[in-house]
């Protein structure tokens, strides 16, 4: 049973999910109800999100980011748009909206994908810090989002492969974000001794 929900920070998070054709209704998006699904699993926090569905137009999708950033989304989580094609733009619109940029993250991601597909090199995902938000570009398949998203486990549930969200909580305490607390069985986040928070009574 988890905690109170009240005994934890609310946060703010942005879901943006970049596809011509699902957001001129082609076909249904995937990427928005596959981010709001596992963050609602992995985190403690009462969560609100605010989503967008747009093509790939880098104009639109730097001023969708922004957006976000400004509405004070502590973290904005993109899906799509990160191959070599010719429309993926989205990290070319994540750069141009930086204050940092936060390598680690996308190498981590090409990491966990190469245990899967050798066309992982292909993918060009970024994260970068905005303010006081980080902003991270994840792949475009559900299955892909909670692999890069909470790494990989052997039969036994032990952690072979550590997802990059396990970084995401200390890395948004850095910057100035809310404190957020993840449920470890679904991605055990990682903070230096001296960044925990006690735990505050019941």
């Amino acid at each position: 049973m988890s905690e109170p929900s009240a005994l934890h920070d609310p946060v703010k998070i942005g879901i943006v999910s970049i596809s011509d054709r699902a957001s001129s209704g082609v076909y249904e998006d995937k990427g928005l109800p596959a981010l709001q699904d596992w963050l609602t699993r992995a985190l403690h926090n009462p969560t609100t999100f605010e989503s967008r569905l747009i093509p790939d137009e880098q104009d639109g999708i730097s001023a969708a980011l922004i957006e976000l950033v400004n509405a004070g989304c502590c973290l904005v989580l993109t899906t799509g748009g990160t191959g070599p094609a010719l429309r993926d733009v989205t990290p070319e619109a994540t750069l141009a909206v930086a204050h940092k940029e936060m390598p680690g993250f996308g190498e981590q991601m090409r990491q966990i994908s190469l245990k899967f597909v050798p066309t992982a090199i292909l993918s060009r995902q970024v994260a970068v810090v905005r303010d006081q938000s980080l902003i991270i570009n994840l792949p475009g398949q559900p299955k892909a989002i909670a692999e890069t998203l909470e790494g990989l486990k052997d039969a036994d549930g032990k952690q072979i492969v550590p997802g990059i969200f396990a970084a995401v909580p200390y890395c948004i305490d850095l910057i100035g974000g809310p404190y957020l607390e993840t449920r470890d069985e679904v991605c055990k986040a990682f903070r230096p001794k001296s960044a925990v928070r006690a735990t505050r009574p019941a």
